[in-house]
């Protein structure tokens, strides 16, 4: 059964295009987030297109982003639970974006200086050993001996951009926007119906590595 008149927040920009900070405006704005820990691990329902889990974790709270409500279409099955709900995307620059999660990647999963290989991510102890390697096959199954390649992942990260864009072109639900912009926190709060607390987006990271 359809949720129709439910409405919800869901933050389906990807990863490392200012999502964290995203968080942290809809947290001061009064809105309850959904549980990232818990979320993420429904990247194995995603991988096998298992849909069930997600929509009834859409029950916990008002507001979610990252994976997997940031993962490739993702939004199309949450649209159709939840019409009427509001869909934010967020982007930056491909080339700024390509080189923060891969410079956040080898930071965080890399035995050296070099992007992380395929046992480098399998051996990686976030949420559970292997969820790396997990959320890579499912999400961005770029070739095991290129993870990182940077054509490939600024073409599937465009790709999902322009997907979105279209299928919410002329939509009063929808909100596209750059947080780094001057004018993106007042769009968001415009878009919320939200009095602005402050005026400017409320950064995590205000740096290259924008979350």
């Amino acid at each position: 059964m359809f949720a129709k008149k439910t409405i919800k927040i869901f933050c389906i920009g990807r990863n490392k295009t200012g999502t964290s900070s995203l968080e942290l405006a809809l947290k001061d704005l009064g809105y309850k987030m959904g549980n990232q820990a818990k979320a993420e691990i429904l990247i194995k329902d995603y991988a096998k297109s298992n849909w069930k889990p997600i929509i009834d974790f859409c029950k916990t709270a008002d507001a979610f982003q990252d994976v997997p409500f940031s993962s490739p279409y993702t939004w199309l099955i949450l649209h159709e639970h939840y019409p009427e709900s509001k869909f934010i995307l967020t982007t930056r620059d491909a080339e700024k974006w390509y080189q923060s999660i891969t410079s956040f990647h080898t930071k965080l999963f890399s035995k050296n200086s070099n992007p992380p290989t395929s046992e480098d991510l399998k051996n990686a102890t976030y949420r559970y050993k292997g969820y790396i390697w997990d959320e890579n096959r499912a999400v961005w199954n770029t070739p095991e001996n290129e993870l990182y390649n940077k054509k490939l992942l600024i073409d599937q990260y465009e790709l999902h951009n322009k997907v979105v864009r279209n299928f919410f072109r002329n939509k009063s639900n929808f909100l596209d926007i750059d947080i780094s912009e001057a004018d993106s926190y007042n769009k968001l709060c415009g878009f919320l119906n939200k009095k602005p607390l402050y005026s400017e987006f409320p950064h995590i990271n205000k740096t290259s590595d924008i979350k």
